[in-house]
């Protein structure tokens, strides 16, 4: 019925209304049928006009909405270059097995020549955000094979590498970030996380307080050095960070919880139990 309401409109010159009709279909999020509506429209559309280009888009949308990504290439990449076309056409092209389309997609999305290896080192990340982790390390390395020094690199190497649990590999990688930015607070942060995997306290507090130097408005790894001191014993110290953090986010159940436990080491038995009721509550 569908097909036969399209070809109806054309008959009678009525594109402009098969067009409005599809635009309204999409925005009432039923794909299947804007699809076919705005692949009727765009054939009497010039191709240089505000309609078309908007057929274009939305036909490509539709088919990305309907997890139909490779079917959205051919109409995304006669879509206007925009940041959501660029978006999802970088997926697209990843599902398609056109891994190179991909770079270059993301690569327009943030302005960079594709051939860069901050064209690679981006792709990388966005392909990590969506769990292409294989990928995304394939794409770190050749961004570093065309600059060995580019900032975050390492990073985002040792992430994956800590995420799979090879602690020892993402300490090589956050130490090889460092020496090329000791300025990044998050290698710092995510250097003293990887100790404190290890148990290595005095390690994990070391570098966990570069980190709050560097940036003081940041919980995650005040949160950590209170854990930190609490594990050494120096109960003191954990209590000063963890209500550091609380400060910043008052409402985090881990700190909450320990600094609770924090205060019943230090024999502070009234403090503690108002702090682990709250906790309790926070986790609900």
């Amino acid at each position: 019925m569908l097909s036969l309401f399209c070809a109806l409109l054309f008959w009678f010159g009525a594109g402009d209304a098969a067009h409005r009709q599809g635009v309204e279909l999409y925005k009432q999020q039923k794909y299947n049928e804007a699809i076919a509506v705005l692949e009727q429209s765009s054939k009497t559309e010039a191709p240089d006009s505000a309609e078309y280009r908007e057929s274009m888009l939305m036909i490509g949308q539709s088919y990305f909405m309907l997890s139909q990504a490779p079917k959205a290439i051919p109409w995304l990449e006669k879509a206007p270059s925009s940041n959501e076309r660029n978006y999802m056409l970088g997926y697209a092209f990843l599902q398609a097995g056109d891994q190179d389309g991909s770079v270059r997609a993301f690569a327009e999305l943030f302005g960079v020549d594709p051939k860069t290896a901050a064209a690679h080192l981006l792709a990388g990340q966005m392909l990590l955000k969506k769990e292409f982790t294989d990928r995304a390390v394939d794409e770190v390395n050749k961004a570093l094979a065309i600059d060995s020094k580019i900032p975050q690199a390492h990073f985002l190497l040792a992430e994956v590498a800590i995420f799979r649990g090879r602690l020892d590999e993402g300490v090589r990688e956050l130490r090889k970030e460092l020496a090329i930015d000791p300025n990044y607070y998050m290698a710092w942060y995510r250097l003293g996380d990887a100790y404190a995997r290890q148990e290595h306290w005095d390690l994990a507090i070391s570098n966990l307080q570069r980190a709050v130097w560097l940036n003081q408005n940041f919980s995650g790894p005040q949160i950590l050095l209170g854990k930190c001191y609490f594990k050494t014993g120096d109960y003191s110290n954990a209590e000063k960070f963890l209500r550091g953090a609380l400060k910043l986010d008052p409402h985090n159940y881990s700190a909450t919880y320990l600094l609770g436990r924090t205060l019943f080491a230090l024999g502070r038995t009234d403090e503690a139990k108002a702090m682990m009721e709250k906790s309790r509550t926070l986790q609900q």
